[in-house]
Formats: structure tokens, C-alpha cells, sequence
């Protein structure tokens, strides 16, 4: 106590002489160095280098930990024990702020920020101590979060639509920036809200890799699907047929008029989408069928690749009407999920391309769960009402579609 006594009325001379510039920051880095002294003897129980009964630890030399005051950054040395450790008491209530700070640079991260922003950000409100690295080690927590979350169960409730998409996002692989599949599965659940399934990040877009990733969201507690909605890619097509026993195939609406128009001349593929357009919007299977069937044989005269185009589609795009019409604009196509994928675009593009497929299933399913959680909250994405009435006259007809 006396040495502190004497450091402390040095410390006054100089600061009252003016020859102390960090006059604040020297004096508070002295008092905190002093109770730590004190504090480390009280748990030791004895001064350091004291011969005392009652000594029941000894020290362990000293570590360097910057302290953050409102003076400014100040390095301590703070004393080490041999057996439990020590920790300075007037840091631990800044154990909170400082787990606010790492939450807000992950929020950052989560929102777009890439971690070089992130550091000039950290710094600009007086975080001089967080770098790169540091930002990338913060971020690395979510692994175990998301890892969780990817591999949870299910909810104990039947998904009777499920829509299936994936986008493709640069990742740094063996010295090569490689594209690979994001693969995003989200269903409505028997009660009318949405929920994000999973999402796996692969090499391509393939039917072992599609089959791999059904089977699992199957053993995670997928069930009661009635319609899969996907694009026509030959490896998830396949996958579907063979994993989803039972469920109808929906042909994305919007990919497939995209698809047809790639057949024609520019000049006719406004009169051609119009055409398409007519029949998606009749009010029942049969006279969507029906216009179908004429639409046929007027581009048969013109355009026969088309017309055989369209009539072999016809079962896989008009699917969706076999179900209540109150959901016919959500279950046609693969747009809402497209809108997720934009939001993950979004995030991802800031980022450019990603170090390594860890990082890239990080900030996906950080967005993807917060996602998740907002619809959670949010109101019913269908009605009850409208769920409920897939009656058991609408599972046979679709029983009667699977066949």
C-alpha cells in the first residue's frame, strides 16, 4: 500500500506540473494495476514474496490485456495465479458490453458488411483493437449456431408444400474461385405458417446430391408433403420421384415460360407469353385443359416444336391446380423463394466471393434463421381454412396424379 501511496503523489506532481500528457489514462492504469495487486494478495493470501501460513496460491507472472475506459485504450499487465486463474474485478462488468460489441459486429457481418468494414466501423467508434482476424474469429461463433440449426428436428407437423431452388454463390476452393450450388428448401406447414427447412451448399446440381439432401429434411421429421415445387432440373426431378413417394410434381410456372420462350424468334414471344399467361389464368384444371389443348393446335401451324412442348408438359405445370385455389398464385411457382434468394444474393454480393464453403453456409444460414424466426412472428402465410380444406377428395385426386 505505501509503494502505491508514493506512485500516486508522483503521479499528481507530474500531472500538476504539466509533464504527463496522458495524465487520466497514466493515473487510472496505475489505480487499476494497484487493486489488482491487492486483489491478486487477497486471494493468494499473502503479499508477494511473504513467507505466511495462510498463503493458498502463489503467482504466476503476468499477462497483457487492453482495457478500454473512456480515457482510452490502456494496456494492462494484469498478475497470473498458479491454481484458478484471476480475473480483475472491475473488468468483469464489461463482459456485457463487450458481448454487445461482438453481437453488433456479427450483425454486421449478417447484414452485408464484409469484415474489412466491419474494422473500419469497430474503429470509428473507438474499438482500436479489432482487426481482420479478430472480426473473422467472432464470426466463426456462428458455426456451432448454425450448424445446430441446420441439423434440428422439424416441427411435429405435416408440410404439405415444399418449394425447392438453388442458387449459386463463388467460393475459394484448393486456389480456385469455383461456383456451387445453395441449395434452399422452405415448406408451409399444416398450420399456415412458413418455415425454412435447410439449406446445403454442393459442388453442383445433381440427383445424388438432391437425393441426399430429401432424405435428410425426411429423417429431420419431413412429412405430409402433398406438392414439391422446383424447376425442371433433370438431377432434382428425378430425386423428387424417388424421395417424395406420394407427393405431386409442380412444375415452376415462371421457369417454364422462360424456357418456352427460349424456342421462338424474339419478335413472337410476347404474343407467345401472352398465350401461356391464358392458361394459368382460367378458373378451374378443366378449362385451363381446355385452353391448353387450343393453344396447342394454334401454335402447331406455326410453331409444332412448341406445341409438342406444351402438351407434354401439360400434367407437370397445371398440377397445381388439384389444390385449393386460394393457394393457386403461391404453390404455381418458385418465386417466393426466388425472393429469398434475392435477400441471400443481397448479403452475399458484398461479400464477393467467399474464403472457403464455412464461411458461405455461415452468413447464409445466419440470414436464413433470421428469416425463419420473422415468419415465426409474422401472420399466417395461408389460412387454416384454406389448409384444411386439402380434404380427403383432394388427397385422392392427387393420390390419383402421383400414379
Amino acid at each position: 500500500m505505501t509503494d502505491l501511496k508514493m506512485t500516486l503523489r508522483e503521479w499528481l506532481v507530474q500531472g500538476i506540473s504539466g509533464l504527463d500528457e496522458d495524465f487520466l489514462a497514466s493515473g487510472a492504469k496505475m489505480l487499476a494495476e494497484g487493486l489488482m495487486e491487492l486483489e491478486v494478495s487477497q486471494k493468494a493470501g499473502a503479499e508477494r514474496y511473504e513467507r505466511s501460513g495462510k498463503r493458498s496460491n502463489y503467482r504466476n507472472g503476468y499477462r497483457d490485456r487492453l482495457w478500454q475506459t473512456r480515457v482510452g485504450d490502456i494496456a494492462l499487465r494484469v498478475p497470473k495465479l498458479r491454481h484458478g486463474g484471476y480475473t480483475p474485478s472491475f473488468v468483469e462488468p464489461r463482459s456485457r458490453i463487450e458481448k454487445a460489441m461482438f453481437t453488433v459486429i456479427q450483425e454486421a457481418y449478417i447484414n452485408g458488411v464484409s469484415t474489412r468494414k466491419v474494422t473500419d466501423i469497430a474503429q470509428a467508434i473507438g474499438i482500436s483493437h479489432i482487426d481482420k482476424s479478430t472480426v473473422s474469429r467472432i464470426c466463426t461463433e456462428f458455426d456451432v449456431v448454425v450448424g445446430q440449426w441446420r441439423t434440428r428436428l422439424l416441427d411435429d407437423c405435416e408440410h404439405p408444400y415444399v418449394w425447392l431452388d438453388a442458387k449459386y454463390l463463388k467460393v475459394r476452393d484448393g486456389g480456385r474461385v469455383v461456383s456451387k450450388a445453395l441449395i434452399v428448401a422452405y415448406a408451409v406447414r399444416s398450420d399456415g405458417y412458413r418455415t425454412i427447412l435447410g439449406c446445403e451448399l454442393a459442388e453442383t446440381e445433381s440427383r445424388a446430391v438432391y437425393k441426399t439432401f430429401l432424405r435428410g429434411l425426411k429423417e429431420r421429421g419431413l412429412n405430409g408433403v402433398k406438392l414439391v415445387i422446383s424447376d425442371a432440373h433433370t438431377g432434382l426431378r428425378a430425386a423428387i420421384e424417388e424421395e417424395m413417394l406420394g407427393a405431386v410434381w409442380q412444375r415452376c410456372c415462371v421457369h417454364f415460360m422462360r424456357n418456352m420462350a427460349g424456342h421462338v424468334a424474339k419478335k413472337d414471344r410476347d404474343a407467345l407469353l401472352t398465350v401461356l399467361r391464358s392458361i394459368f389464368a382460367q378458373e378451374s384444371q378443366a378449362q385451363a385443359r381446355a385452353r391448353l389443348s387450343e393453344a396447342a393446335d394454334a401454335l402447331d401451324k406455326r410453331q409444332p416444336n412448341v406445341a409438342e412442348l406444351l402438351v407434354e408438359a401439360e400434367e407437370e405445370i397445371l398440377a397445381y391446380m388439384s389444390f385449393p385455389a386460394a393457394h393457386w398464385r403461391q404453390i404455381r411457382s418458385t418465386n417466393p423463394l426466388e425472393r429469398l434468394n434475392k435477400e441471400i444474393g443481397r448479403r452475399a454480393d458484398v461479400v464477393g466471393i467467399f474464403p472457403n464453403n464455412r464461411s458461405a453456409i455461415r452468413l447464409v444460414g445466419a440470414v436464413l434463421m433470421e428469416q425463419d424466426d420473422e415468419w415465426r412472428v409474422t401472420k399466417r402465410y395461408m389460412s387454416l381454412e384454406s389448409i384444411n380444406a386439402i380434404s380427403t377428395r383432394c388427397t385422392a385426386e392427387i393420390a390419383v396424379a402421383a400414379k
